[in-house]
């Protein structure tokens, strides 16, 4: 299964071949130290070349209108690189909770600047516990408590803020808003902590089931950048197995060693397939496999990456700890895979 026409293949390309030369290990080491978390001018060469902050985003909004699968197909490469980007937090998630609360006032106000990469969204939904139950409660327009694991929250530009009685907009610099960027298992990941206290926030208008869609289309993207990274991982094994010598001959032609490398590249592969599928299908059911198998595939991946390069893998200057520290940071971003089993189950008639 593929969602690559010639459209998609040429976004590919331009898109890996920009990262090739400005986002190698040494410039996303770079990025993550920064007080951003990332690095800003490949970010705006990104929605200035090949503008990828803007393809979700219809044109009435400068935005280009294309769909989930070009979004995918750029996860899918910043996920190979582990580039650091807004993408997710602002041009995927906060656009896409802008655009499904048909605010069309909000919508022309905010999303012209995320398309052109001037200005981001963050998203601040989960609690102290996770995406289940929100972290901030709403009286009137007054926001009260704390949101936790914003992306890329410490620096954007527009609070989103999710709440029960519905979504707000809320200018980063209002009064009673405080926000820090909190130490990550994965560090190519800015998570941020935004506290509220009685804040005043604009109603922003949309249906009540907006965070159900709005988690769909995160758990999509998600899984993109999940396999993109897996991929990466499995490829990096596969050179170091070719060059590595044992007992006068390369690692890689060791028959155990075939093996373990044919099964990372089954699940490699397994796992692209499921994204995929989610991509074409964007029910809630599917999202949910692509987010339970993209974790496990990535983590079994990332950890036979570093077992095959022996100890050299776990030290801070190799990159195949990255690997593994995204691995298991993105599986609990957005919920972890146990807690979508039930409802998968209960889907399947179990």
């Amino acid at each position: 299964m593929s969602i690559d026409g010639p459209e998609q293949a040429a976004l590919r390309e331009s898109v890996r071949d920009l990262l090739s030369k400005h986002s190698d290990p040494a410039a996303v080491r770079k990025a993550i130290t920064s007080e951003r978390g990332y690095d800003r001018q490949l970010w705006s060469m990104l929605c200035e070349q090949i503008g990828v902050a803007a393809l979700a985003i219809p044109e009435e909004y400068d935005g280009v209108g294309a769909g989930l699968a070009e979004v995918h197909v750029v996860q899918e490469e910043l996920g190979r690189t582990l580039t650091p980007s807004p993408m997710l937090g602002s041009a995927i998630l906060g656009a896409q909770a802008l655009l499904l609360s048909g605010d069309t006032d909000a919508c022309a106000r905010l999303l012209p600047g995320v398309a052109a990469g001037e200005s981001t969204l963050a998203l601040c939904w989960a609690g102290p516990r996770g995406w289940g139950k929100y972290g901030v409660e709403a009286s009137g327009t007054s926001l009260t408590g704390t949101a936790s694991y914003v992306l890329d929250g410490a620096v954007a530009d527009t609070l989103l803020v999710a709440t029960e009685s519905g979504l707000f907009e809320v200018d980063a610099a209002t009064d009673g808003v405080s926000r820090r960027r909190v130490p990550t298992m994965d560090p190519t990941r800015s998570l941020s902590e935004v506290t509220f206290e009685g804040a005043t926030g604009r109603r922003v208008n949309g249906p009540a089931d907006l965070m159900d869609t709005v988690r769909t289309t995160a758990l999509i993207a998600l899984s993109a950048e999940q396999v993109g990274a897996a991929a990466a991982a499995l490829e990096h094994t596969v050179e170091y197995a070719k060059s590595r010598k044992q007992f006068g001959r390369a690692i890689g032609s060791f028959q155990a060693l075939k093996h373990r490398m044919a099964d990372m590249y089954a699940l490699v592969e397994t796992a692209r397939s499921m994204s995929y599928a989610a991509v074409r299908s964007r029910t809630p059911e599917d999202a949910a496999i692509a987010k339970v198998y993209c974790s496990e595939a990535l983590q079994s991946v990332a950890a036979e990456t570093v077992q095959l390069h022996g100890g050299i893998a776990i030290t801070w200057e190799h990159d195949a700890q990255l690997y593994f520290k995204r691995a298991h940071g993105s599986a609990q971003l957005f919920g972890r895979p146990r807690e979508f089993l039930p409802s998968l189950a209960k889907a399947a008639g179990l």
